[in-house]
């Protein structure tokens, strides 16, 4: 096995992925994406996402794929190992020796009782970099909580400052939990391989759902620690700045972001606002008595339709934009023209379009590291390939 193809990035690194469900498949799939060769090592039974669903699609062997695994492990080979039995702990064993990075999101402690605490993992090889991700940390009080994307959203504050008020916590539309942690630990893990190019020596990388939360309060969070101010949800309406937020027109609602003077300026004359009005002259003003504004807004709005509200307001040079659905977002040209959308050849569903990487590098067309992205795999389906490789590498140490 060689690196993968087009990699101009990381195309030395060889991760093991032990993770399942989101946050460590997303992080792994980050790496790949970077040309990292990512080995997931699933179960006999698969990664718990073959089975979430529906929506399934089935391939041309009668087997149904699962599309929220195919969301979160593109660019991947998979190999299946019961780490419970000593074949399985055997082939992990080989797997860490030859790996630049193991990525697991086990309960704190599981690893240890297969055999895989970090005093082992680092006689087996020091240059390994060892990323954890757990629901809410390694230690302290509740570290033994299994984390779920859901219940850190809520139990990390981020859904008592969603929805339309205080009286409706609401979840985000997709995991941001599980998306974050593995944000967070593919930023943690190339930081860690920086650092071993200069030190010859990996280190243990940890992170959480709960981390991931915290560490996007942003503003609410000083709001909180530094004013003492305690956030609550406010709808589509932005807490500190005004307007700034979801305003209906005629026929359907528009975006809007006045986030400076200078352009409420340019706003305030199209909607018949003196821009010195007493009750807007400021955006602290204009924040305490939003609810006003927004009404002479939304009455002004309502003479026309979005579309002719967004070409006025283009014109004027304020921001504002759509609320798309998915597929308006997948057809639209701006989202096609920075490689967001990729085509892999799957082994059984033929050609299919996923969702692709997130990074340009250069000037490429294309997003990520690769001219070509692989498809999610069947499960096993590289068990002959990595065991092939495996005794490659083991001979040519040996010779």
């Amino acid at each position: 096995m060689t690196p993968n193809p087009g990699a101009v990035m990381l195309s030395d690194i060889v991760v093991v992925d032990l993770t399942r469900a989101l946050a460590g498949p997303h992080a792994a799939m980050m790496l790949g994406d970077l040309g990292a060769t990512v080995i997931k090592v699933e179960s006999p039974a698969g990664d718990d996402t073959r089975q979430w669903g529906p929506p399934f699609v089935t391939g041309s062997e009668g087997d149904e794929q699962s599309t929220y695994y195919l969301s979160c492990n593109r660019n991947k080979l998979s190999i299946t190992a019961d780490l419970k039995s000593d074949d399985g702990r055997r082939t992990l064993e080989r797997l860490v020796q030859q790996a630049d990075v193991l990525l697991e999101n086990f309960r704190p402690g599981v690893l240890e009782r297969l055999g895989f605490g970090y005093e082992r993992l680092q006689a087996l090889n020091p240059r390994l970099v060892i990323c954890q991700i757990t629901g809410f940390g390694h230690d302290g009080p509740e570290s033994a909580r299994a984390g779920y994307d859901q219940i850190a959203q809520g139990e990390g504050g981020l859904m008592s400052m969603t929805g339309p008020d205080a009286e409706h916590p609401t979840k985000v539309g997709v995991p941001i939990a599980d998306l974050l942690a593995g944000m967070n630990a593919a930023y943690g893990i190339a930081s860690a391989l920086h650092e071993r190019s200069r030190t010859g020596r990996g280190r243990v990388v940890r992170t959480s759902l709960l981390a991931g939360m915290v560490g996007v309060h942003a503003f609410q969070g000083t709001r909180w620690t530094v004013a003492h101010e305690r956030p609550s949800a406010a709808g589509n309406h932005h807490p500190s700045i005004s307007p700034y937020g979801l305003f209906r027109t005629a026929d359907a609602p528009v975006q809007l972001s006045v986030g400076s003077e200078g352009l409420w300026h340019r706003f305030a004359p199209l909607v018949g606002i003196d821009v010195e009005d007493p009750a807007y002259a400021s955006n602290p003003l204009r924040v305490r008595n939003r609810d006003s504004l927004t009404a002479r807004i939304e009455e002004a709005f309502a003479v026309a339709g979005a579309e002719v509200w967004l070409e006025r307001l283009a014109e004027a040079g304020v921001p504002a934009g759509k609320v798309r659905t998915l597929d308006d977002v997948y057809a639209w040209d701006q989202t096609r023209s920075q490689g967001l959308l990729v085509e892999v050849d799957h082994e059984t569903l033929g050609p299919i379009e996923i969702p692709g990487p997130v990074l340009r590098l250069d000037d490429l067309p294309y997003a990520g590291a690769r001219e070509k992205n692989l498809a999610p795999p069947r499960l096993g389906q590289h068990n002959d390939h990595v065991a092939a490789w495996l005794d490659a590498r083991e001979a040519e140490a040996a010779s």
